[in-house]
């Protein structure tokens, strides 16, 4: 009997989004207001007041997603989890959650992550699209094939949870594979409105940059284990946990293995903490025995 923490990734985001813990814990407002100095400008602002476009602007969102998920947690009464996951950028949110990274620590390297990833996206026009209803494998098999008969580069990106991928890559890879995935049956294959592909070797640039600023960050040893996005168990090591980090902004999200591997490990209920309910419903179709909620 386990309880796991959970925490969204980019996407989750809405207007207004965390208005309410500014606004009935000064503790909270605590947070932001040092959230908005750290950035430089103020966060808060657009969050609470922003329009969808504001806040879907990459160095806008991740820092956005990472403070509601953050300050909701840390607003938890006696909050004690026995595993944490993030969902890509949740990482880092589960990461200040099993104490292996501070709150500020946390909060310079998702803007630098941020930042790099809007770069990366600028240099190589690039996107993602939804593939539904096609088994992973046909999925991996097409991006491959479609990768050496065009020299394009489309990759298997987020396995959201059994029938859900993401594929990311190139404008033309990605335009060739959803039509090749259509053909091969899948339900759908649709483009997301999405700058760039994240999770794809598209993002090494970002890489590098992401890679400086972690190495030069205070890794705490964890109270409880993470099961990260590109390694799909679980892992103690502040070494390893650098490494998937880094490796994680051109590595697949691995959602349903991790999941998986955190059933298997003894979870029996799961508690997404941040914007939205996506994670809850991917734990359901993933393993439907599980108990989940949501504090947001």
């Amino acid at each position: 009997m386990k309880h796991a923490f959970v925490f969204p990734g980019q996407g989750s985001q809405f207007p207004g989004m965390a208005k309410s813990l500014y606004e009935n814990s000064a503790f909270a407002k605590k947070l932001f207001e040092q959230a908005n100095e750290i950035l430089g400008f103020r966060i808060s602002d657009v969050m609470f007041n922003g329009s969808e476009e504001d806040l879907k602007q990459t160095n806008v969102t991740q820092p956005a997603v990472f403070l509601h998920s953050v300050i909701a947690y840390k607003s938890i009464e006696g909050a004690r989890p026995d595993m944490v996951a993030g969902h890509s950028l949740g990482e880092f949110s589960a990461l200040v959650a099993n104490g292996t990274l501070s709150f500020e620590d946390a909060l310079q390297l998702v803007s630098i992550r941020a930042t790099a990833m809007q770069k990366a996206c600028e240099v190589t026009p690039s996107t993602m699209a939804a593939v539904l209803a096609l088994a992973d494998e046909k999925v991996e098999e097409i991006c491959k094939k479609v990768s050496e008969e065009t020299g394009e580069i489309v990759v298997a990106a987020n396995y959201n949870c059994p029938g859900q991928l993401v594929i990311s890559g190139s404008l033309k890879g990605v335009e060739v594979a959803c039509e090749q995935m259509k053909a091969a049956g899948a339900k759908r294959a649709l483009l997301l409105p999405v700058g760039g592909a994240f999770h794809s070797p598209l993002m090494e640039p970002a890489k590098e940059e992401l890679k400086a600023a972690i190495e030069k960050t205070n890794f705490h040893q964890p109270t409880a284990h993470i099961y990260q996005n590109v390694a799909a168990k679980a892992v103690y090591d502040r070494d390893e946990i650098k490494q998937n980090l880094i490796d994680q902004l051109t590595g697949a999200v691995r959602w349903t293995q991790s999941v998986q591997s955190m059933v298997k490990d003894g979870a029996t209920k799961f508690t997404e903490v941040g914007p939205g309910k996506v994670l809850q419903g991917l734990v359901l179709k993933i393993d439907k025995t599980m108990q989940v909620e949501s504090v947001n």
